[in-house]
């Protein structure tokens, strides 16, 4: 797997140090949430998320994404001064992080959203094959395999 040369150096080479630094605040999980559950993909979308991202934070975020090779980002043909943001597959890969994440929540705190979580607790691998399948029609298109990107 390439590795990002321009990536902050690590304070440990531990998987969970990295995947923490990584991902470690809230407001890049709930970014990664949005463009997998709601398919959010812009900038005025993520903002538009229940929570009330700031606007300093909301950039900061998808910036570090995208350095971290988490997201990607390309100029809106309709209006150039606009980016569409778009998951990379190490960023669909935290699909299934996501939703134990979700799960875990759920079974231990009082919650929201208890159709998502029905959804997911009804059949795991189809919620996961269903966003897989939205993100490669939104990335890479219906004809190709994602995996094979």
């Amino acid at each position: 797997m390439a590795k990002n040369k321009s990536a902050p150096k690590r304070r440990s080479g531990c998987p969970l140090n990295a995947s923490v630094e990584m991902l470690g605040d809230r407001w890049s999980l709930l970014i990664i949430r949005d463009m997998i559950v709601r398919g959010s993909r812009t900038y005025k979308e993520f903002l538009g998320s229940y929570e009330g991202i700031a606007t300093n934070i909301l950039a900061d975020r998808l910036r570090k994404l995208e350095a971290y090779g988490i997201i990607t980002t390309e100029r809106d043909p309709s209006d150039g001064r606009k980016l569409i943001y778009s998951l990379t597959a190490k960023g669909i890969d935290l699909a299934p992080v996501l939703t134990e994440m979700v799960l875990w929540a759920a079974a231990h705190e009082k919650t929201e959203n208890q159709a998502l979580v029905r959804e997911m607790r009804k059949d795991k691998e189809k919620f996961l094959a269903a966003a897989r399948q939205r993100w490669a029609e939104n990335t890479i298109g219906p004809t190709r395999n994602p995996r094979a990107a």
